[in-house]
């Protein structure tokens, strides 16, 4: 599949880079130009008034997919200094879920170097197989290694759906490995479950715009493909002592990978550990200044609780980065989450609904972050939090 360009139609109008999301247009001698980083999402295409862009499909067999042959649930493993992602023992557990609804098997593939004395250790998360391909290049990440063993274990194996942490690592390989095969791809889950009839995976994320939630499937092809982002699931702990472990040594080379990883250099990791924390205390656009976040410190001084904020906290500087809970923020599923001035957009909401109690402080009683707490307290934060606060300290001093 690509996009083209008919240079004689171009007119140079430039309505095609303002609409893409990627900035892979460029104007060359007044005609559009399609750069290497071009995602095939066809937005120039639907904008082009002269229509001189097109999107080439190729030519696809029209011989239908036998769904039938394919059967079982993957989850893929990332690493990083021979340590698994947190990521994949969640999706583990939901994996577990989705498999037992389906009656078939759950499968971890790891692509690694050193894990032969590590795979055992793993039957406590209830997969019911291990995949493990083994390469001494594997022992650092390759995307072409990824996507190269990956597509050629589906091919053999044919599984009905793969999940993968949607991590930096995992949102690069998905897609290669998604293209390989000529599969739909749905990026950053926050929820899957399965169709009872048509054993399709009902795949549920936010729209791009963020404001409405959006549930995919893809009835036609397999396997079906997810990333899901950390925290969205809980690890769940289910021993099994059956496990079957398939071991695969791969024969790579260096000449079969256009990257070479010269140097890995590790940096001090300063980033807030949300995802790891068991109270957070978030504030929004109602907390109202940067100095109105002093009393949320407090309260998050006193709770042991990290400190977390919307979107537009971080917009408007009162809060770093690295502390925004959302969509575009981290994934969190602490055990108390505290929304102060939270108004509930989906956007953040996406990023924390999976806390095992939330209680939100807002004035509007019409907010719709009321619709996903478990205690909503309506009034004003500034009042309410220093009585809180108040009460904390005097069960402190009791104790």
């Amino acid at each position: 599949m690509s996009i083209n360009v008919n240079n004689e139609l171009c007119t140079g109008c430039a309505s095609c880079l303002e609409s893409c999301p990627y900035g892979a247009i460029e104007l060359t001698e007044g005609v559009a130009k399609i750069l290497p980083n071009c995602t095939l999402c066809a937005s120039c295409v639907e904008v082009c008034s002269m229509e001189a862009i097109s999107i080439e499909r190729g030519e696809y067999s029209s011989k239908k997919m036998d769904l039938s042959e394919y059967n079982g649930i993957w989850v893929i493993a990332e690493h990083y200094k021979n340590k698994i992602h947190p990521v994949a023992f969640q999706l583990l557990g939901k994996g577990r879920e989705l498999s037992d609804f389906l009656r078939v098997n759950l499968t971890l593939v790891i692509l690694g170097a050193d894990f032969d004395d590590k795979l055992g250790e793993l039957k406590q998360y209830g997969m019911d197989e291990i995949i493990y391909v083994k390469s001494s290049l594997l022992k650092d990440y390759y995307s072409d290694f990824y996507a190269k063993a990956i597509t050629e274990l589906v091919l053999d194996n044919k599984p009905e759906i793969i999940l993968i942490g949607a991590t930096p690592t995992g949102r690069d390989f998905a897609p290669r490995v998604a293209k390989r095969l000529n599969l739909g791809l749905t990026a950053d889950c926050t929820g899957l479950e399965i169709n009872i009839v048509t054993r399709n995976l009902l795949q549920t994320r936010p729209t791009f715009g963020g404001n409405i939630m959006a549930t995919i499937i893809t009835p036609s092809s397999r396997p079906q493909m997810a990333t899901v982002r950390p925290g969205i699931f809980k690890e769940t702990l289910l021993e099994k002592q059956d496990i079957r472990i398939k071991k695969i040594n791969y024969d790579f080379n260096n000449q079969d990978s256009v990257i070479k990883i010269v140097k890995v250099i590790n940096k001090k990791k300063t980033q807030v550990d949300l995802d790891k924390a068991k109270i957070i205390v978030a504030g929004g656009r109602g907390v109202g200044s940067k100095d109105g976040f002093k009393i949320l410190k407090e309260l998050a001084e006193i709770l042991g609780a990290e400190l977390a904020g919307s979107r537009i906290t971080v917009e408007l500087k009162w809060l770093d980065a690295e502390r925004q809970v959302g969509q575009t923020g981290q994934t969190v599923s602490p055990k108390l989450y505290v929304a102060c001035g939270i108004s509930g957009a989906i956007q953040h909401v996406v990023g924390m609904q999976n806390a095992d109690i939330i209680v939100a402080i807002n004035k509007d009683p019409n907010a719709p972050i009321f619709n996903i707490a478990h205690y909503g307290i309506v009034g004003n934060l500034h009042e309410i939090i220093p009585v809180l606060i108040g009460e904390l300290n005097k069960i402190k001093t009791e104790s």
